[in-house]
Order: C-alpha cells, then sequence, then structure tokens
C-alpha cells in the first residue's frame, strides 16, 4: 500500500510514514519504539522493514524512540550533522548526513531537503516525490520561509503544522518568554499563517491537507480546522480535503 501518515504529531511526540508501497521511510521517531512498531504494523510495515529513517531535527519529542529504533532496524539514519551531534546515536547505526539543499533517492523516492526556521541550527523538513506525485511535510517551523513556500508549491498533498491561535496563546498561561519563543522566527506555525500556506499550496494544486503539530494547551482541532477552511472558501479554493493530525495516534491516511 503507498502511504503518507502521521503515526503521532504534537508536543508529546511526532512520527510519519511515507511508502510508495514497496520503499518504507520513517520521519522522526519521537514516540517510543514501541509505539512506532506497533502504529507501523497497522500498515502492514514492520520496523525491520523500513528502508530509511529522517529526522527533522533533534529535539526529544521528534527523537524520543529513535535509539531504540536504530538498534532494531537496519534503516540508514538521514540526519544533519548539527541535529546527529547533539544526540547519543548507536556506534552501530549507519549515518548518512544530509543539508538543506540536497537531493536523496531512496529507492524510488526522492526526497529533497528543505531548511527550516526553528529554534535549532539544522532544523529540516522534506519533500517526497514517488509514483509521479509530489508530497510535502513541514512541522516545527516558525514562519514560512520563500526556501519552505516554493517547496510546497505544486504538492498533491501537503502535512504542514498549525501549532497555535495567536488570542488563545496570548489570553493563556503560558509564561512571557515561552510565548515570545513561540511567537519567534524559532518558534511555531500558528493557524493564520497556517491558512495563508495552505491557500498557495491549493492555488497551484494541493488538494489534500493535514493539519499537524496543533498545540493542547494553544489550539483546538476545530480552530485550526476552521481558520484553513475560511481562509480556503475566501481563495475559492472548497474543494480542498483538510484533515487533523490527532496527537497520540495514526491520522487519517493520504493513500495513492
Amino acid at each position: 500500500m503507498a502511504v503518507f501518515v502521521t503515526l503521532a504529531s504534537g508536543s508529546g511526540g511526532n512520527s510519519a510514514l511515507f511508502s510508495d508501497g514497496s520503499t518504507h521511510i520513517l520521519v522522526d521517531a519521537g514516540i517510543s519504539f514501541r509505539r512506532v512498531r506497533e502504529e507501523l504494523r497497522r500498515f502492514d510495515v514492520r520496523a525491520e522493514e523500513l528502508g530509511a529513517i529522517f529526522v527533522t531535527h533533534e529535539h526529544i519529542d521528534h527523537t524520543r524512540g529513535l535509539r531504540q529504533l536504530l538498534l532494531h532496524s537496519r534503516a540508514p539514519l538521514y540526519i544533519t550533522r548539527g541535529s546527529a551531534s547533539r544526540l547519543e546515536l548507536p556506534p552501530e547505526a549507519e549515518v548518512r548526513y544530509i543539508a538543506a539543499g540536497e537531493r536523496v533517492a531512496v529507492g524510488g523516492v526522492d526526497v529533497e531537503i528543505v531548511a527550516t526556521p526553528h529554534d535549532t541550527p539544522e532544523s529540516i523538513g522534506f519533500v517526497f516525490e514517488a509514483c509521479g506525485r509530489k508530497f510535502a511535510y513541514f512541522t516545527d517551523i516558525g514562519e514560512v520561509t520563500e526556501a519552505i513556500r516554493r517547496a510546497v508549491l505544486g504538492a498533491d498533498c501537503l502535512f504542514i503544522e498549525a501549532n497555535h491561535d495567536v488570542e488563545r496563546l496570548m489570553c493563556g498561561s503560558y509564561p512571557a518568554y515561552l510565548k515570545r519563543r513561540i511567537l519567534g522566527r524559532g518558534g511555531h506555525l500558528s493557524n493564520a499563517d497556517c491558512a495563508g500556506l495552505v491557500c498557495e499550496a491549493a492555488r497551484a494544486g494541493t488538494r489534500r491537507v493535514t493539519l499537524c503539530h496543533l498545540s493542547k494547551e494553544n489550539n483546538t482541532p476545530a480552530l485550526a480546522a476552521c481558520a484553513v477552511l475560511d481562509a480556503l472558501a475566501g481563495a475559492g479554493q472548497e474543494e480542498v480535503r483538510v484533515c487533523v493530525a490527532p496527537p497520540d495516534r495514526a491520522c487519517e491516511p493520504y493513500i495513492f
């Protein structure tokens, strides 16, 4: 089965599966190895069958289960040198260093590496091309850069962060320094900024969007979805299907 799906998405842990049916790629392992293995099985994939593991950045909600996964899987790890330097990786792991602006091939899947603005030096996102289609995955981004904008245009399916509602964040209980961090260039993408990017992508042909990495405290699925759907309606792009990725289980999969 050819599928693109988040296995978990949120501050508690992030992981996603991209598969063209023969090459299986895991993006991040921010949940336990046990949970990764269980979620993969739902899509008839065993951890031992992974063709590659790609990591966006080293924060714990993206790497919590990585070390254990590497001990049980022979899949090579694709990661930036900056992120790898901040992790304790098993010495036997096969590490392949990547950098923004590069493209790598894993089986029949072409992967473009794109720099993302976050509070870590070498955070990245990915664009997958397989089966004549294009798929984009971007979370943990403080703002939409020109590189991200170029990368998502023409994507058939977009997985994009909708972390917070600005008003809810500002009126919430977070301390001032944390609010500044979230709102800053190295923070997370708001519903409004996400909606703007989704509309651009929709005008270029995107017809499926999954909203990811929602904050439990500063957002709700309804707020995120309404912000994006309202923006799409205003842009005359009502035919775009919008889904919200849950924090603790697989989202509605995109099957192609």
